[in-house]
């Protein structure tokens, strides 16, 4: 067991690898089990990273939560407060041989800030999910994905929007140009407009309730 002293304390496990130089693993996170960290990789304050997972030379924000048995491989950034479920997959070339070289032609992958990807899900390199997006367990990921929208299937389809908290918003009410859509579990309201949604003035999000599941 590996600690930092004082109250930011770090942890990584004895079976885990973090390779260096320039690796960072951020305060407060937590490096379980044969989790292998490749040098140069990024990693913020306040993360998990679970059993068996692999983290190449990557950038991951603060306070993600990256469950067993996910790889994230080079080309991938992760914002804050991202959720990876367990042994969902990216991939960073779209036309992959054994016999070719592909390091140079790496494609990026974002996932933004309180997105969450279900468990098997996989996500084909070359594509941005939105912020507090919700891709399904076992979806495939081919195109972009807006903010909140709820993805599911392969290849993945838009099914819903989802709230920062995470609960599928109720079916679309209002006229057609404009859907004022309200989360039965924490009241925030969203307008739907065109294809988009957006948060509309109101009281913020209280993270920290106790009856929100995190």
């Amino acid at each position: 067991m590996h600690r930092k002293d004082g109250a930011n304390a770090t942890y990584i496990h004895p079976s885990a690898i973090v390779d260096g130089p320039n690796t960072h693993v951020g305060a407060e996170t937590r490096i379980w089990h044969f989790v292998h960290v490749m040098p140069g990789a990024y990693i913020g304050d306040r993360c998990s990273i679970g059993q068996g997972c692999y983290i190449g030379k990557v950038r991951i924000g603060h306070g993600c939560r990256i469950q067993n048995h996910v790889s994230i491989f080079d080309g991938v950034t992760l914002e804050d407060d991202v959720f990876l479920g367990p042994s969902c997959v990216f991939t960073n070339v779209k036309h992959p041989r054994a016999h070719v070289s592909r390091k140079a032609s790496y494609e990026r992958t974002l996932v933004c800030k309180g997105a969450s990807v279900g468990a098997n899900a996989t996500i084909v390199c070359g594509v941005t999910i939105g912020e507090y997006a919700l891709i399904g367990a076992g979806a495939v990921v081919t195109a972009d994905v807006p903010p909140h929208a709820l993805v599911i299937g392969a290849p993945g389809r838009w099914a819903g929007w989802a709230c920062r908290c995470g609960e599928t918003l109720p079916a679309r009410a209002g006229t057609a140009a404009h859907h004022d859509l309200r989360c039965r579990r924490c009241g925030d309201r969203y307008a739907e407009l065109d294809g988009h949604l957006e948060i509309l003035p109101g009281e913020p999000l209280d993270t920290a309730d106790p009856t929100l599941e995190r």
